[in-house]
């Protein structure tokens, strides 16, 4: 889980992250920070929807290569 310091860098600066829930790419969430709390992370997609996702996830800025974690 990340720290809510690194969350907010992540906001701050507006970096595209990637949240890996399972090992098929295409189930990735893509987007930018919003906003969480202790139990979940707001990110923001490309189509502007918004999706609220468990923070227990891997979730990893979009420059870094995709990691298998499942």
């Amino acid at each position: 889980m990340l720290s809510d310091e690194q969350l907010n860098e992540y906001r701050v600066e507006g970096i595209k992250v990637r949240i890996v829930r399972d090992n098929i790419e295409a189930n990735d969430v893509k987007g930018i920070v919003v906003a969480w709390n202790d139990e979940f992370i707001i990110i923001r997609k490309q189509n502007r929807k918004v999706i609220e996702v468990p923070r227990h996830y891997l979730c990893q800025p979009m420059t870094e290569e995709r990691a298998n974690v499942y």
